[in-house]
């Protein structure tokens, strides 16, 4: 049996308090790119052009296979509609690179979306199950993984904080956090 005949989705978890998961799935992202897949990439919370990943993986990626959603900075429930409506249309968009079938689709801040309530448990399911049936991998990003999503994954990591920068009253350096 080759490595071919043992394909299986994966759901892979990249969490903790530390900075890195975000840089974990883009390294993930070039990993499959490399290996000849096809590969999506969503952000729930950052706005478009925000970051500096984002313009490499839109020249890295094919069209449409890059969307941020994110409608700026979600502050403690304020604009809650605003920012659920870029989480669907998001989830949407998800939907739709599924049935195209990638066979790598990450979902950038996913959990904090889950944990911010701009998705459900339910719809985040769906997805998994639809992935699943489909046998396309799916890396999600963000603090505070929920015990069911755990239980679910395949493979977790956990990026911890040993120092930061900010400890030391540094303040975000582009490129390095943004």
């Amino acid at each position: 049996m080759g490595t071919e005949d043992k394909k299986k989705s994966l759901i892979i978890i990249y969490t903790g308090e530390g900075k890195g998961k975000t840089s974990a799935a883009v390294g993930q992202a070039v990993r499959a790119l490399g290996a000849g897949l096809r590969v999506g990439f969503g952000q729930f919370l950052k706005r478009d052009n925000q970051a500096g990943e984002q313009l490499v993986l839109k020249d890295l990626l094919s069209q449409d296979m890059f969307m941020a959603a994110g409608k700026g900075f979600y502050r403690y429930g304020r604009d809650h509609e605003r920012h659920r409506e870029g989480a669907l249309d998001l989830l949407r968009w998800a939907g739709r690179k599924i049935q195209e079938q990638v066979d790598l689709l990450v979902l950038d801040e996913a959990i904090y979306a889950l944990g911010k309530e701009l998705i459900t448990r339910e719809e985040v399911s769906h997805l998994l199950d639809l992935a699943q049936t489909r046998g396309i991998h799916i890396v999600m990003t963000g603090r505070d993984a929920p015990a069911w999503l755990k239980e679910r994954a395949d493979l977790i990591s956990e990026i911890v904080v040993v120092k930061h920068p900010f400890e030391q009253n540094i303040p975000p350096q582009k490129g390095i956090e943004f």
